[in-house]
């Protein structure tokens, strides 16, 4: 084993634990990378005062805008999961879709749309989705039920602004200016992105998938037919489903525009949804404890598992098997394109095991350099990162929606063969999109400035690229002046 290839054996050591010991990940991460750093140490590879700026680094995390809207996020989403506001705005649009047939599958696909966004995770939108909607849709079969549950729970990987989406593109950040410095990135002219461009770029892909998974499950499930009458939607759930719908809405798009900083948009959809709360009186006490207590758990794991991964990307980068896996790359002789599908491949294998905050932290903050290298477009490279995430969390037995689908919505025993049966048009749907996103780049840029076309705009050089960044992570100036940040850091 030599020094190069010591962070291969990292990865293989992390992803035979994860499979075989059932314990966190972020732990396995932590242990791993602290094993492997001792025998960096004692083997002369690298020198202890650089492990010494990890403390530093991982507190400097906790001052990342974006992380803070993290827990803000998940308080949404274990709360939405105790309230009667998906089952209002799933009865509503029951009712709206229902002269159309096929109204369940489409009202779920609806309540996903609306819901996964601000609902913080595919975990917490399959347990809200499973509890809502497997009950519902338990008519059309068991398998056919699982898949609607997986696909609606994943809408929120692509669909802006939710927190997988901005986590990714807050990585796509670091990820870009890396890519910048590489010997074979294509200079096109592309600024680095942020999470803005990441957003605008996902929104009609996205739209495509929607659009797709609809028309599927409408030709899937128009014929069948419900054995008891629909329920009826009383004025009090229409005027909840419209002012909730109202709400999200009008915080995503603060959002996506921009208007919005995410932390508080978060904030101010969780402060509106506790006050609607306290006035319906829907949770009592007990409720209320049980809420915060699942938040902060949920909460500390996501944080825990971003110090684990920062150590353990940090003992890695420094064996210098980043660098390796770069320069392999790079120097292969493959063509580009098929180097940037080689890689996605990997991602796609990683992620059917791993869920998507693993991925975020651990691998795509790895793969994703070498990638905006071979495609020459950063928005691209997100976009299709996503896009194979959540194809990877639908494929059976071992995609992370299917099996949380399967093990909580209660409707028994499904095999895998039958599961695929009517999981495979919604994964031949989103393959479509994620092979005319490959193939054509121009659909991720349909809502940039023409001077932000990579085509239109003229290359920069390597410095010009890093003043850039530069520029972008300064902090604001304060009305005296001063840059706002805290003396003696």
């Amino acid at each position: 084993m030599t020094g190069n290839t010591a962070g291969l054996w990292m990865l293989l050591a992390l992803g035979l634990l994860i499979l075989f010991t059932g314990l966190p990940v972020w732990a396995l991460l932590i242990g791993v990378a602290s094993l492997f750093a001792a025998g960096g140490l004692l083997g002369g590879v690298f020198d202890i005062h650089i492990l010494q700026a990890l403390p530093a680094r991982s507190i400097g995390l906790l001052e990342n805008d974006l992380l803070q809207a993290m827990p803000l996020y998940v308080f949404v989403g274990v709360l939405l999961q105790r309230l009667t506001v998906a089952d209002a705005l799933y009865a509503s649009l029951l009712r709206v879709f229902r002269p159309l047939g096929g109204a369940h599958a489409l009202a779920a696909l609806g309540v996903g749309a609306l819901i996964a966004p601000t609902n913080g995770s595919v975990a917490s939108s399959s347990a809200l989705l499973s509890r809502l909607m497997a009950p519902r849709v338990a008519h059309l079969g068991a398998a056919q039920a699982v898949s609607i549950v997986s696909v609606a729970a994943t809408i929120g990987v692509v669909v802006p602004p939710s927190l997988v989406l901005l986590l990714l593109g807050d990585a796509m950040l670091m990820a870009h200016l890396e890519a910048s410095k590489l010997p074979g990135y294509m200079q096109t002219g592309q600024r680095i992105i942020n999470t803005q461009d990441v957003m605008h770029a996902t929104l009609l892909p996205a739209l495509c998938v929607l659009v797709l998974w609809a028309v599927v499950a409408w030709l899937q499930t128009r014929n069948f037919k419900e054995n008891k009458p629909p329920a009826q939607v009383n004025r009090a759930q229409a005027a909840i489903a419209f002012i909730a719908g109202s709400i999200i809405v009008l915080l995503l798009a603060g959002v996506f525009t921009g208007k919005l900083y995410a932390v508080e948009a978060a904030a101010t959809g969780g402060v509106l949804l506790v006050l609607c709360t306290l006035a319906s009186r829907s949770l009592s006490f007990a409720d209320w404890k049980a809420v915060c207590g699942d938040a902060i758990n949920l909460s500390g794991a996501l944080f825990a598992l971003l110090v684990g991964a920062t150590t353990f990307s940090l003992v890695f980068r420094l064996f210098g098997t980043d660098r390796w896996i770069n320069a392999m790359l790079l120097g292969s002789s493959l063509p580009p394109l098929a180097t940037a599908a080689l890689v996605l491949l990997l991602v796609g294998l990683c992620a059917w095991v791993l869920d998507a905050f693993e991925m975020i932290f651990v691998v795509i903050p790895l793969v994703a350099p070498v990638l905006i290298a071979r495609l020459g477009d950063a928005q691209q490279a997100a976009v299709l990162l996503l896009l194979i995430l959540q194809l990877s969390f639908l494929i059976p037995p071992m995609g992370y929606a299917v099996l949380m689908a399967r093990s909580r919505s209660g409707l028994g025993a499904v095999s895998n063969r039958i599961l695929l049966k009517a999981l495979w048009p919604m994964l031949l749907a989103q393959l479509a999109v994620t092979l005319l996103v490959f193939a054509w780049p121009q659909t991720v840029h349909w809502l940039d400035a023409p001077a932000a076309l990579a085509s239109d705009a003229v290359p920069m050089s390597n410095d010009e690229i890093t003043r850039q960044m530069e520029e972008m992570s300064k902090p604001p100036a304060s009305d005296d002046g001063s840059t706002g940040m805290p003396q003696g850091k």
